[in-house]
């Protein structure tokens, strides 16, 4: 009896065997990780700022977290 493999390596052998056998393989891969690249590095950088680098110790940023979830739940 043959010991399966976990679901996720199935699935990327499943997809890379696929695009494999494609003759536009390599180039759906680039815009697919073009596509990654955007949505997870470009748009953080612009959208999503980070608010809590002003403060220096944990302590400072526990408390200003804990005090906008406080007041935005009061609102």
């Amino acid at each position: 009896m043959t010991k399966r493999a976990v679901w996720p390596v199935r699935v990327f052998r499943f997809y890379l065997e696929g695009f494999k056998s494609m003759d536009w393989g390599r180039t759906l891969w680039a815009i697919i990780l073009i596509k990654l690249f955007i949505m997870f590095v470009v748009l953080r950088i612009f959208f999503f700022p980070r608010y809590l680098n002003r403060f220096d110790t944990h302590d400072e940023r526990q408390e200003y977290v804990s005090g906008e979830l406080i007041n935005r739940a009061s609102e």
